[in-house]
């Protein structure tokens, strides 16, 4: 039987409680694909860090490059913080540390459960936000500095990191364009204010050559912000710079019933780290109501990159079978959780997924 090996990383509030139900579905979907996922829990986030003086131990972190993959729930807490103000949000170290460089956040609307647009169109949502990782204003991190009265934090483009995020933007747009989606890339950036934004929008114009027939357009960050919540049908494939994407990102999971049902990868030539786009949650950590979806969603996305990077079609069926348990679970069965409007616990949605493996 063929064997991968997990990274786990449950981290802080419900990120613990959504591991433990997607690590609880992996181990429902192992013996109908014949394969066995081997998955080690490893320390890290801010309650570390209270406890230990350390985030992401090295121990941690190698574990994560040995690892075929990293499943990552969720990490930080809003009382701790570092001397400069800013959360314990160790995650970030790892992309930089792995170089993922590549944020995928898709979206798509399920069938019968409430979205916020009354539009009929609303119901063909189906995109993917491609977030630059390592790079743009986050590339400050640890670097800003506070002179006097102010304080500066400096964003970087550069034409490897831009050309390669806009290279994998448009060769999952040609991917989706052969499964019949409309195979366009539409780049976010604020090119008529920004040198370094002008700078991004010439890389991109230059890497699109090298794919004629996938459809591109220019659109600028705030102008986007507000064709989602009006149209957001439209899109197919953003991409764009890193803190333009961590904020729009969080817009359009709220499209398709919020953050619980957003799920997300952060991929590089290498590695692959796979968790829910949502926080850590503490106001309802513990309390068992969290929803699951998200994190089984990432754990779809994390058996389609190994189905992938090791050309071992059974783990795509293992997404498959997961992506439909839960449709059976939230939509036939009506299980759900309280954000999606229902009465449901954490474990209600694990057994309902389970019970359709």
């Amino acid at each position: 039987m063929k064997t991968y090996d997990i990274a786990v990383l449950p981290g802080d509030g419900i990120g613990v409680e959504v591991t433990d139900a997607a690590l609880a579905i992996l181990r429902a979907v192992e013996p109908r694909i014949a394969r066995r996922l081997v998955t080690t829990v490893h320390p890290a986030g801010a309650a570390h860090y209270q406890a230990t003086g350390a985030a992401l131990p090295p121990s941690t972190l190698d574990a994560c490059r040995r690892a075929d993959a990293v499943l990552f729930g969720a990490m930080g807490l809003p009382n701790v913080r570092a001397t400069d103000g800013t959360e314990i949000i160790p995650q970030l170290d790892l992309r930089f540390a792995l170089d993922l460089y590549a944020g995928v956040r898709p979206v798509r609307t399920w069938p019968g459960l409430p979205v916020p647009l009354a539009d009929p169109r609303a119901a063909q949502i189906d995109l993917v936000l491609v977030r630059e990782s390592t790079e743009g204003l986050f590339h400050a991190r640890g670097r800003g500095r506070v002179e006097g009265e102010a304080a500066y934090d400096t964003m970087k483009i550069s034409r490897a990191g831009t050309g390669r995020v806009c290279d994998f933007a448009l060769a999952l747009a040609a991917k989706r364009q052969a499964q019949g989606r409309p195979g366009k890339v539409t780049n976010v950036d604020k090119a008529n204010v920004f040198t370094s934004m002008a700078y991004w929008r010439s890389v991109f114009i230059e890497r699109a050559q090298a794919w004629p027939a996938v459809a591109v357009e220019h659109v600028y960050v705030d102008a986007m912000a507000l064709n989602l919540v009006l149209q957001p049908w439209r899109y197919d494939v953003l991409v764009t710079e890193n803190m333009f994407g961590d904020i729009l990102s969080d817009l359009i999971a709220a499209l398709v019933g919020g953050m619980g049902m957003a799920p997300s990868a952060d991929l590089g030539d290498n590695h692959g780290l796979f968790q829910p786009a949502h926080g850590t949650a503490p106001d309802i950590a513990g309390r068992g109501i969290a929803n699951p979806s998200a994190m089984v969603l990432s754990l779809a996305m994390m058996l389609d990159w190994l189905a992938d990077r090791h050309a071992d079609a059974a783990l795509a069926d293992g997404a498959r079978a997961i992506e439909s348990a839960l449709h059976g679970a939230l939509v036939d069965a009506g299980v759900r959780t309280r954000d999606l409007g229902g009465t449901g616990t954490t474990a209600d949605v694990v057994q309902a997924v389970r019970e359709r493996l």
